[in-house]
């Protein structure tokens, strides 16, 4: 089992994503719209696991197939769609930290409530805590098991973005 490592918050994170983002903007801006930063590194402050994750939004979902096939000349490995949910990963390791990079239509709803989760996060730095205490918790509890630390970060999810909804 990989152990879950969730790591104080890391200033270089925003210039390690916007390097990303300018990497996958020259392989293929003709294809993407835009390229947020999403995930608990988004949040300033906020601990993470050490994965700069990125939602590219695709022109269509046509461009995926043109999009992905570029991908591994950059390092980058497919995962399909795991989760059934129309965003397709695809990540690389480097030195100290990952990326994890999906791609998706532009009415994703799984991107849209990633963007609200952030946003949210971002405006409310006692929820962010709150986030970041169980974070932590979890992944001393879990011992390494993905489920445990995943699922149980679920019902809090769930509810900020209930509340997320209600603000917007």
């Amino acid at each position: 089992m990989r152990p879950i490592r969730v790591l104080d918050y890391d200033p270089a994170w925003p210039a390690l994503f916007d390097a990303a983002r300018r990497e996958l903007l020259a392989l293929a801006a003709d294809s993407i719209l835009t390229i947020e930063h999403i995930g608990s590194t988004a949040v300033p402050g906020l601990a993470a696991k050490p994965k700069i994750d990125l939602d590219a939004v695709l022109v269509d979902e046509t461009a995926r197939n043109s999009v992905a096939s570029l991908l591994p000349s950059a390092g980058f490995r497919a995962h399909g769609d795991p989760h059934g949910d129309g965003r397709w990963p695809f990540t690389r390791d480097h030195d100290g930290y990952g990326l994890r990079l999906y791609l998706c239509a532009p009415d994703n709803p799984a991107h849209r409530d990633r963007i609200l989760f952030r946003d949210h996060l971002r405006c409310h730095p006692q929820r962010a805590a709150e986030y970041q205490a169980l974070k932590r918790h979890l992944a001393a509890k879990a011992n390494g098991d993905w489920d445990i630390y995943t699922g149980g970060k679920s019902d809090f999810v769930a509810e900020m973005l209930r509340l997320a909804m209600i603000e917007a």
